[in-house]
């Protein structure tokens, strides 16, 4: 298990992290920030300097869920994580990694009032020996008042337990999160959990359009980008079958007849991904009365929109939309297309 302690920056996460582990059997700290230091000594420079932070890296992310999942299979018991995460997207990204390898989340949110979190800013103990160190982690942290502000007004109080820490020391805090835990006051973060594959894999997708020809994706919460309504094909599965399967489960649309078949394209394994076949098949057109019942279940799809093919280059990853470009093409041709890495080949 991990219990993750968000909250902005200067809110108190690491001291109160590091006075749980103290109240929890079995607990160690892992601080994730000590990867966005490392990665500062691994990257190139230029790399660096096209994100404004670490979380941003991609490379960041994965490395968190890794190192995490690693940890408690050489420790057991549980992580204690204090890290600030206020852009969904990458909380949706970790946590869904975490719940893919069976590791259970319990998301805390330290929520002072925010002129105690500024006093505690401008209070905070800064290294002496790092270059103008006071302005810019000062500045850092006030900079970041905002966007927690807004994330605090949308899905992250509804997705962690909140502590008001106001009137709390570190101390008494981490007594009020150990005692919520332990309680089960602080739920499992519920979000799909979705099994890492072992080796290559199939999976089916299926394209959906609106009266305007618009093509449907959805935004999953288990992985980064874009996609199409979709998924792994189970075993002894027809992958047609799994398609309208996965449709139902993500949309609630019951597809009557099979799909016919768009594109079979190979993806080779890039490591950690295996790779594997990736079908998309022609779901149909559907009308302004089926896409109004459309229905999303929270834990595994965050949004959904029809979009031109234009506006799919912006949203999916380069090979989904190769892979979509090539199957709008064999939609218009009438005849399916076999790709390898998005490339049609024959």
């Amino acid at each position: 298990m991990i219990v993750w302690i968000n909250g902005a920056f200067g809110a108190g996460k690491t001291t109160t992290a590091r006075e749980l582990i103290d109240l929890i059997p079995n607990s160690t700290l892992f601080d994730p920030e000590l990867i966005g230091a490392g990665l500062t000594q691994l990257l190139p420079a230029k790399r660096l300097a096209e994100v404004g932070d670490y979380q941003d890296l991609p490379i960041w992310r994965r490395l968190v869920v890794d190192t995490a999942a690693a940890m408690l299979a050489e420790l057991g018991g549980v992580l204690v994580v204090p890290m600030t995460l206020l852009r969904q997207d990458y909380r949706d990204e970790i946590f869904g990694g975490l719940a893919s390898r069976r590791i259970a989340v319990r998301h805390v949110l330290l929520a002072p009032a925010e002129t105690i979190l500024r006093k505690r800013i401008a209070d905070r103990e800064v290294p002496p020996d790092l270059p103008d160190g006071e302005i810019r982690v000062r500045q850092w942290s006030y900079d970041h008042i905002e966007p927690y502000q807004a994330a605090l007004a949308g899905w992250l109080t509804a997705d962690a337990h909140p502590v008001d820490t106001s009137a709390l020391t570190p101390y008494e805090t981490a007594v009020r999160i150990a005692g919520a835990v332990s309680g089960g006051t602080v739920p499992v973060c519920d979000i799909v959990q979705t099994p890492e594959p072992t080796a290559e894999t199939v999976a089916a997708g299926v394209l959906l359009f609106d009266e305007q020809d618009r093509v449907l994706l959805v935004d999953p919460t288990y992985k980064a980008g874009w996609e199409f309504p979709g998924g792994v094909v189970e075993s002894g599965e027809a992958p047609a079958r799994a398609g309208i399967r996965e449709v139902a489960e993500e949309t609630g649309i019951q597809l009557v007849d099979v799909p016919s078949l768009l594109v079979v394209d190979w993806e080779p394994p890039v490591p950690p991904a295996y790779g594997g076949l990736r079908l998309l098949y022609d779901g149909g057109r559907l009308d302004s009365d089926e896409a109004r019942r459309m229905l999303l279940p929270g834990p595994e799809l965050r949004a959904w929109r029809f979009v031109t093919e234009e506006e799919a280059a912006g949203l999916l990853p380069p090979v989904r939309y190769e892979r979509l470009r090539w199957a709008l093409r064999a939609r218009e041709r009438g005849a399916a297309l076999y790709l390898e890495a998005g490339v049609p080949k024959g």
